[in-house]
Order: structure tokens, then sequence, then C-alpha cells
């Protein structure tokens, strides 16, 4: 027993922190979505979202680079509201992670592709043929 130290438990207490992002909203209905896709993620208080502001701001106990992971998930182009950290953010992704642009030089279209192209206007008619019953 004489040899046990103790620690003090307050060097470890996690504060509560504030994320603020910048997040395209379309609609009330994407509005709907980021909010169902943060209520995943453990440690979080409260999400509010301002569609006019197109700002999303996130209270709770986590980690601010997973949030914006989280919401790219449903939205490609969010990124946090104050811009020194999203110089730490895209410096943190690796540039090889872009898919290379298409169409390469050597691209060449396969038999598929050149199959579908010389359909006529009513084999295609004859494809997509509308059905409207129910």
């Amino acid at each position: 027993m004489a040899n046990m130290q103790i620690v003090p438990a307050y060097k470890n207490i996690v504060e509560a922190q504030y994320v603020e992002m910048m997040v395209p909203l379309y609609s009330y209905g994407c509005e709907k979505k980021i909010k169902k896709t943060l209520s995943n993620l453990k440690g979080i208080y409260s999400v509010n979202v301002d569609y006019y502001q197109q700002k999303v701001t996130v209270w709770g106990i986590c980690n601010k680079y997973d949030v914006v992971e989280t919401v790219r998930s449903k939205r490609k182009e969010a990124r946090f509201w104050n811009q020194e950290d999203n110089v730490v953010l895209e410096k943190s992704q690796s540039p090889s992670s872009s898919p290379p642009p298409f169409p390469h030089r050597d691209f060449k279209p396969s038999l598929a592709l050149t199959k579908v192209r010389s359909l006529s206007l009513k084999a295609w008619k004859k494809v997509f043929a509308r059905s409207y019953s129910f």
C-alpha cells in the first residue's frame, strides 16, 4: 500500500466544445438529414442548424474532425466555419485520395458502350417504354 501513487482526477477533465461548420443546405430535408446523421455520434448534446446562414453548430464532447467527416458523408462540401481549421483539415487529407482525371489518355470505350450508342430512336423507345399501370 505504501508504493501506491495518488493521481488527482481533475487533470483529465474533458469539456464540451462548440464545432461550427459551413454546410450547403438546399432544403429543409437537408437540415433534417444533418441532424439525424449527427444524432448517431456519441457525446453530442445539441445540434443547431441555421438554414439561412448555411451554418451547423454542434455542442458536445467530441472530436471536431470526426464531426466534420460525419457531416461530409452527407454533404461533401462541408467545412469549418473558422478558416484556420480548414487549413489543418486539408493538410491531413492525402492528395492521392482524389480520383484520377477521367478520361485518361489511353481511354477506349468498351464494346457495350459502343453498342448502346448505336441504338436507333425506335430501339430506345422500346427500352424505355413507359408503363402507366400502378
